[in-house]
């Protein structure tokens, strides 16, 4: 599947952006498609599958974006009912727009299952959820596996479990789990070295604020970048602050299919947009009017521009060679000028 891409494959993240409204998710499913997403993406979790109810000092966030928050109330806040997941895939499917999902337990994987989901994300957090990785895996589905704090040792680790479970077909997202990341974190250079060290397809999965990591990103050879999306960074909720809205969405779509074209194959033969300025390469031109058996010397005749001349390769071997014709100044000199010699265009 991965490898098939022909394009930039684009993933708007809904996460937490509804905000408890699933008018909203609606909302934001059909602008991601508007704007040029391949696909929209949920997370599927409840509170309880994620933690527990507690006010003790570890499960306080006490740091970062959500400072302050309790992990049960964070969540309870951000989720998406499992109850909303049937109706939301229906609706991508209406509106022809893939619809899938991180689920972040077993109890999330059976759920998306019986919906048919197409492919799985393994969250950054859960890497190193190793049953879940397995229980994942044995669907035989693709799954895009992302990165986000994560050492090699882990990373290789999930990577055999996926492999050992009877699924092979990975795409790695490197991911900076900074939310938002600072631009100077983002290290897209990991991209290169993952595709090479897992020979598998790799994406980005975006924190940073703006596009220009994920534009940056296709050059080195990303398949799929996924951003966190909402309808206007002015609806206060718990992603909104690092997600990109509809105009910026469709300004990725264009800049990323515009750079995959700039970056196009290896091709050294002469472009249509050359073709006109071709002639304005330099050639060897008469600089003053040159007398029949008169010897072409550098007094006249010069290397200049435009190009209906000889090449300029040519011209010390037509130094101290004599004119077989009156050539007049401005007069490009061709192959047939030189006197009693058949032109060798190989000498």
């Amino acid at each position: 599947m991965f490898s098939n891409l022909k394009k930039p494959y684009l993933i708007a993240e809904l996460s937490g952006n509804h905000n408890g409204s699933i008018k909203t998710a609606k909302k934001i499913i059909k602008e991601a498609k508007i704007n040029g997403a391949d696909c929209v993406k949920l997370q599927t979790y409840s509170p309880n599958t994620m933690t527990i109810k507690s006010t003790k000092k570890d499960f306080i966030i006490s740091s970062g974006l959500w400072r302050g928050y309790n992990l049960w109330d964070l969540y309870k806040q951000a989720h998406t009912p499992f109850e909303w997941h049937e109706e939301l895939f229906n609706y991508a499917k209406k509106i022809d727009i893939t619809c899938i999902s991180t689920p972040f337990d077993e109890s999330a994987v059976d759920l998306l299952e019986k919906l048919k989901v197409p492919f799985y994300k393994v969250a950054s957090f859960e890497i190193t959820d190793i049953p879940l990785i397995k229980y994942i895996a044995q669907k035989n589905k693709p799954i895009m596996l992302s990165t986000g704090m994560s050492n090699i040792s882990e990373i290789n680790q999930a990577v055999k479990t996926i492999k050992k479970n009877n699924n092979k077909e990975i795409l790695l997202f490197h991911c900076v789990s900074g939310y938002p990341t600072p631009i100077e974190d983002i290290n897209i250079s990991n991209i290169t070295y993952l595709k090479k060290k897992y020979k598998c397809e790799v994406g980005l999965s975006d924190h940073t604020i703006g596009n220009i990591a994920a534009i940056t990103s296709i050059a080195l050879g990303v398949k799929v970048i996924e951003k966190h999306f909402t309808l206007s960074r002015k609806i206060s909720g718990p992603d909104s602050e690092f997600s990109i809205e509809p105009n910026e969405l469709k300004e990725l779509r264009q800049y990323t299919d515009d750079a995959l074209k700039a970056i196009g194959t290896v091709d050294f033969s002469l472009k249509k947009s050359e073709k006109f300025n071709i002639k304005f390469r330099r050639s060897i031109y008469a600089i003053k009017d040159i007398k029949k058996n008169e010897k072409f010397s550098i007094d006249n005749i010069k290397r200049i521009r435009p190009g209906y001349g000889l090449e300029p390769i040519y011209f010390e071997k037509l130094i101290g060679k004599k004119s077989n014709r009156l050539i007049k100044r401005g007069s490009a000199i061709k192959k047939g000028y030189i006197l009693n010699k058949a032109y060798n265009s190989k000498e």
